[in-house]
């Protein structure tokens, strides 16, 4: 990514397991970043496979109170565009049985989700965009799919009525952990092409897919050195408290392993026994 100055590697274990690949921790524009390959270099890990928990934890674990997730989407509606970006504001689930909370064994924390990403991240984000004259709509609906099979024509054309923006196979996981972590999380739907509900679907060729892919990453890198170049650092957000009103276990009754293992989210909350 022009611009970004990376200074190390950071590889670590978590207490849910070992993240996607090491960290990339660097600066842009002046301000401490970290970079995570999602699926691993050389793009190795399923969507189903994903350690989302430890992905998000490591996040945490650096530092990290902003999360802009890139991801490449395919398009539910004639008007996202390959090459397009979506700003989404909602998700809908059709994953299966995927882990997506760290509590647990002991500790129950029920997080609000109405609105899973962080509006304020997001309209910083909509301005990067602008700044570095990407197109993208500010709001649309992300459907989660579980994968790694694409949509069914039947399945493609009921999201359709049921208002879908885009479809991808990772981001809701991830937007429910980074709020259980108070991370304020924005997502970057990147269209590559339209769902098989297109009845140009069938024309698209690996080639052109590739061609949308590298235009998205370089649009990408823009419109990320912008968004961090605008992100007030001090700025609290709401998501920055969302386990405040959202532990119900009463501290006394933590078991000892399940605090330890989830210190680094609760301490805030739950002094150490």
């Amino acid at each position: 990514m022009p611009g970004f100055e990376a200074s190390e590697e950071v590889d670590f274990g978590t207490p849910f397991g070992k993240p996607s690949d090491n960290y990339i921790v660097g600066t842009l524009a002046g301000k401490k970043v970290a970079f995570l390959a999602r699926h691993g270099r050389g793009h190795k890990i399923s969507p189903s496979e994903l350690n989302f928990r430890a992905n998000i934890w490591g996040m945490k674990k650096l530092g990290a109170r902003y999360i802009v997730s890139l991801s490449a989407v395919g398009s539910l509606k004639e008007e996202h565009a390959p090459g397009q970006f979506v700003l989404v504001d909602q998700f809908f689930d059709r994953t299966k049985g995927r882990i997506s909370t760290f509590f647990g064994d002991g500790l129950v924390a029920h997080v609000s989700f109405a609105h899973p990403v962080s509006d304020e991240l997001r309209q910083v984000v909509a301005r990067a965009c602008q700044k570095a004259g990407v197109t993208a709509k500010n709001g649309g609906t992300y459907l989660c799919m579980e994968g790694p099979q694409f949509s069914t024509l039947a399945e493609s054309n009921l999201y359709r009525t049921w208002g879908m923006d885009v479809i991808g196979m990772t981001n809701l996981q991830e937007a429910k952990l980074a709020r259980e972590a108070e991370i304020a999380y924005c997502t970057v739907a990147m269209v590559t092409d339209y769902d098989c509900w297109h009845p140009d679907h069938d024309a698209v060729t690996v080639a052109d897919i590739i061609r949308v892919l590298n235009q998205n990453a370089e649009n990408a890198a823009k419109v990320v050195r912008e968004a961090v170049a605008l992100i007030d650092t001090r700025a609290e957000y709401k998501a920055h408290s969302a386990l405040k009103n959202a532990l119900i276990t009463d501290a006394k009754t933590v078991p000892a392993a399940t605090y330890e293992k989830l210190e680094l989210l609760i301490n805030r909350y739950i002094p150490r026994p």
